[in-house]
């Protein structure tokens, strides 16, 4: 071997720490570049949960107008039936009055008839 081709002791040294350093180079962590779609785990969790309050929130609001609704169905249909006994009280009323006068006029016909008959 050429001499130029053996190495010295202080360049084996060097050699190794060489080799040391590009295998800790190696297995050093990278710096990691994010991915821009990436959320962690808490976020989409939180978003999760943000989205269940949503739907429980519309439903409980459905709830509510559809129980509004509901009385406001009951007190129309109360209203109503008042009403519909109401004009029947006043259809009866009115009846009684047809009928009293109908007897009075026939009561004034036969009164009518009678002085007619006597004279």
């Amino acid at each position: 071997m050429k001499e130029s081709e053996r190495a010295g002791f202080a360049e084996r040294l060097k050699a190794a720490a060489d080799a040391r350093k590009a295998l800790l180079a190696q297995m050093a962590p990278k710096a990691a570049a994010a991915a821009p779609e990436f959320t962690s785990r808490a976020e989409r969790r939180a978003a999760e949960l943000q989205e269940v309050r949503l739907q429980r929130a519309e439903a409980k609001a459905a709830a509510r107008q559809a129980k509004v609704d509901a009385e406001a169905a009951s007190a129309e249909a109360q209203a109503a039936a008042e009403a519909e006994a109401l004009d029947a009280k006043r259809g009866e009323r009115k009846e009684r009055k047809a009928l009293t006068k109908a007897e009075a006029k026939a009561k004034r016909d036969a009164r009518y008839a009678a002085r007619k008959a006597r004279q």
